[in-house]
């Protein structure tokens, strides 16, 4: 923990500091990848994602850029996701956690909506968004191929991570590396 708390000062202390470059703070951020969050892909440069408008529950379109000035953690998931059923929590933990963010569960293919709330309820996370992406049309333009997927979005809306796999969203690791992409801007 003090190894997570001594990076993480530095990752802030880096990120005030606006002549330092994102190689730099990059480097901090990944010293604070431990556990799961090893699986974590930082990414050199912020990437572009594609325009994506999801379905809620009741069919009605939500823009992905509904969130764009906030830093979101962006989860490909499905119903019949094992693993996905083991994050989810985790994923819910993290946005109590960090209220500032926006935690964003898609659920990409065909997934029924009573499925999905059957999926919540019994997950315990019905404080999460319903997002479904029916035709996974989405998640194939940002390259998922597998279930879970999730991506890290800065305030404009590019990818700056992806964790391929599921993870425990609520660990020490990930919300230190969090707040430190956050901090570095």
């Amino acid at each position: 923990m003090r190894k997570i708390l001594a990076v993480l000062y530095t990752a802030l202390a880096l990120g005030a500091n606006p002549a330092l470059t994102g190689a730099a703070l990059a480097g901090d951020v990944a010293a604070l990848r431990e556990g799961d969050m090893k699986k974590l892909a930082l990414h050199d440069a912020p990437a572009d994602v594609p325009a994506a408008v999801f379905l809620d529950a009741k069919d009605a379109e939500v823009p992905l850029s509904q969130w764009q000035g906030k830093w979101v953690v962006l989860n490909f998931w499905a119903t019949w996701c094992a693993p996905c059923r083991e994050e989810m929590p985790s994923l819910l933990r993290l946005q109590q956690a960090m209220p500032d963010i926006a935690v964003l569960p898609v659920a990409t293919g065909r997934n029924a909506v009573e499925g999905i709330e059957r999926f919540y309820e019994e997950a315990g996370v019905q404080a999460l968004p319903v997002l479904r992406d029916p035709k996974s049309e989405f998640a194939r333009a940002m390259g998922v191929m597998g279930l879970p997927v999730t991506v890290i979005l800065n305030p404009e809306g590019k990818e700056v991570a992806r964790l391929i796999g599921d993870a425990e969203w609520d660990s020490d690791s990930a919300k230190a590396v969090i707040a430190a992409l956050m901090a570095g801007g």
